[in-house]
């Protein structure tokens, strides 16, 4: 439930990046639990962990408020174009939690 200066904010695309970061430091604890669960299973858990590791970097700089929107739109570009079926799993599940964690970032500092 939003208070009513929260739901002014709104309204006026005034969300703060305080909301931002704690958006990302949520996403970020989320990611390195299943992140830790998924290396100490090992198998093909593996491939879980490769796709929620390459989300940290981007966690930890949102986090901080070191986002740079622009530099996050063009990489998520680049890294759209980039997947294709000729991937391995590996490779596969790297670029897709790279664009998973640029379009939640970018969706949610919209």
């Amino acid at each position: 439930m939003y208070s009513l200066l929260e739901l002014l904010e709104l309204q006026e695309g005034k969300i703060t990046e305080k909301k931002f970061e704690e958006f990302a430091t949520t996403r970020l604890k989320g990611a390195e639990k299943i992140t830790d669960t998924t290396q100490e299973a090992g198998g093909l858990s593996l491939l879980t962990y490769k796709h929620y590791k390459v989300k940290l970097p981007y966690y930890k700089k949102a986090a901080a408020g070191k986002l740079d929107k622009e530099a996050a739109k063009e990489e998520f570009n680049k890294t759209l174009k980039s997947i294709s079926l000729n991937m391995s799993q590996n490779e596969f599940q790297i670029e897709m939690g790279r664009l998973e964690v640029l379009g939640e970032l970018l969706i949610e500092n919209k």
